[in-house]
């Protein structure tokens, strides 16, 4: 059996095939970048309920972009698992294999975080750095709470979205700072308001929001690949998924093609791990 792993910043899809059966499971995101093995290996332990005896594992992860992050992730699943073979990859080449398998494309992620690449159907040619929810992630999930919050604190929003924000989380301004600014992984909390944003999506300032970000996404990463001009543009995560009606009323107005757009890898993954059965 082959055990596919789609890790972001909030949650881990796993599923485990083979040419007869799909099981899948869920724990909390493991990123190599904001956690050690220890707190790694203590998530698996909790909330993995599959198998731990399969032929190959094949993990893609946000943050699994160098050998010292990925060795990390190696080293953690090797005393975990029992297991012939195992491969970690950043998330976007999950995106990459997902949305194009063995073909070119433009590949584009657009969940907690963002990011982008050019794809040659092997590997990732070329890629604007996305820099993270502080110096960059434009039209992510996080960044698009960011903002809202922002707006809600600065009085920069419709009277009634405001209280309407704070009737359904009860929050003061002093624990939302607390929150971004001293406790762990604030980009998965200012994530979590794009479910507000979307359920008021028909108010004219959430629409504006979205846009802007995907605005902002489009203009500081897809422009820069040369490629984007003659390839439609493919997408996969939750705030692509949920709020593609706009993501493509942007693009649209900015003069590029969209293709496919996934709410995750993880089906696009299964089809091209088949050979590896």
């Amino acid at each position: 059996m082959i055990l596919i792993a789609d890790s972001g910043s909030t949650k881990t899809t796993w599923l485990l095939f083979d040419k007869e059966k799909k099981e899948t499971c869920q724990t909390a995101g493991i990123n190599p970048y904001h956690q050690g093995s220890k707190a790694i290996e203590e998530t698996l332990i909790k909330e993995f309920t599959l198998n731990k005896h399969v032929k190959s594992i094949f993990f893609y992860g946000a943050g699994c972009t160098d050998e010292e992050k990925k060795s990390i992730i190696t080293g953690t699943l090797n005393r975990f698992f029992f297991s012939e073979k195992i491969s970690i990859e950043g998330d976007l080449m999950a995106a990459a294999r997902s949305l194009c398998q063995d073909s070119e494309g433009i590949a584009c992620i657009l969940g907690t975080g963002s990011n982008s690449c050019y794809y040659n159907g092997t590997r990732i040619i070329k890629n604007v750095p996305p820099l993270g929810y502080i110096l960059g992630d434009e039209g992510s999930g996080s960044v698009l709470g960011i903002k809202l919050i922002s707006d809600i604190l600065k009085n920069q929003i419709p009277t009634n979205i405001s209280k309407q924000f704070f009737d359904t989380y009860h929050y003061t301004q002093t624990e939302i700072l607390e929150t971004v600014y001293k406790k762990p992984f604030p980009n998965r909390f200012t994530a979590n308001f794009t479910k507000f944003i979307h359920k008021n999506i028909h108010e004219e300032y959430m629409k504006n929001l979205v846009k802007n970000g995907f605005n902002e996404f489009f203009s500081r990463n897809i422009i820069q690949y040369s490629e984007s001009k003659r390839l439609p543009i493919n997408f996969t995560g939750g705030i692509a998924y949920h709020f593609k009606d706009l993501l493509i009323d942007t693009a649209t107005e900015l003069g590029f093609k969209v293709g496919s757009i996934s709410q995750n890898p993880i089906t696009g993954l299964v089809k091209y791990h088949q050979k590896d059965l």
